[in-house]
């Protein structure tokens, strides 16, 4: 089986903007902040990041006007020219700030194996020049998730998912992460969704046609339309994972067995990026999964071991 431990889990994030990297996680914070500025050619204190980050856009614009007066001493500029050098100041002011914000975010992500040393200089340079105009808090989580993610481990993000996150909206986070909270692990990480119809507000675990169809379109998920998809394979017995909560499956067979998923399969982009969604496990999805299970007279039931596990969902 693979890792029971995928989990889509929201962190607690961490106030290190008022607070030294070195009590937040010593070295490795500290790692980190050092490597995004060689990287990408700033410096910048990570102890008072957001927080002296809104000083220096003040700074900038008051040094923008000092420099305006000094050009206009050693030679007539435009009105034009003078409004378009305070702009991008001030427009760098902005980005700097986004990508402190984005730093100090991803340090309570790091592991205790993280080796941020070891980012690649054009990873952290392709990140940052899609990241730095982003101010939207959730959507900077991503980003910092997608910084920690490759300090942990290497390879853990392609660019691709790079674009892909850059030209998400805040709307097609929150229903990618909807989505995500009906993804069971069955070898593979695996979305149990079974209906396209007419979308109940009160019902998080149903999707209309066209939310399924943005979804694809979007590059996240391959949507059947009308098909359902199966997981081939399986022996006589075989164990599931819902948010690390373990469901123990046998058939009537002895196999090799198939079970029916649904109407929609991640794409590989989508797998990086469900890790980065924040969903939370859902005890409606978990009982429809449940009950999909059922409903192809599988036996399912869950270990006395797991019993924490199933409570926590």
């Amino acid at each position: 089986m693979s890792d029971p431990n995928y989990v889509c889990r929201q962190s607690e994030v961490l106030e290190v903007m008022v607070l030294p990297v070195q009590i937040v996680l010593g070295k490795t914070g500290e790692a980190l902040v050092n490597r995004v500025s060689n990287a990408i050619g700033i410096v910048f204190e990570p102890h008072r990041m957001r927080r002296e980050a809104r000083a220096k856009i003040d700074v900038a614009e008051a040094e923008t006007k000092a420099e305006i007066i000094r050009a206009e001493g050693r030679l007539k500029i435009s009105e034009i020219e003078a409004r378009g050098l305070q702009r991008m100041i001030y427009e760098e002011g902005r980005n700097q700030e986004n990508i402190e914000s984005i730093t100090a975010k991803a340090i309570p992500h790091l592991s205790k194996d993280a080796k941020p040393e070891d980012l690649e200089e054009d990873f952290v340079r392709y990140l940052f020049d899609k990241a730095k105009l982003v101010s939207n808090e959730d959507m900077q989580e991503m980003w910092a998730k997608i910084l920690a993610g490759e300090a942990n481990a290497a390879g853990s993000f392609s660019r691709r998912s790079i674009d892909l996150v850059s030209q998400l909206s805040k709307a097609d986070a929150e229903l990618f992460t909807k989505f995500v909270r009906s993804v069971w692990i069955i070898g593979k990480p695996v979305p149990i969704i079974t209906n396209a119809d007419e979308v109940d507000r009160n019902d998080e675990t149903r999707f209309s046609f066209s939310e399924l169809q943005h979804l694809e379109s979007i590059g996240l998920i391959t949507f059947s339309g009308t098909g359902t998809y199966t997981r081939t394979g399986i022996g006589k017995t075989g164990r599931a994972f819902y948010y690390g909560c373990p469901v123990d499956l046998e058939f009537s067979s002895d196999g090799p067995n198939s079970i029916l998923v649904g109407m929609a399969l991640l794409t590989a982009t989508g797998v990086e990026i469900a890790s980065l969604s924040g969903a939370e496990s859902s005890i409606p999805a978990f009982e429809k999964g449940l009950q999909h299970l059922l409903s192809q007279n599988i036996a399912v039931s869950i270990p006395i071991e797991a019993k924490q596990a199933y409570l926590a969902l």
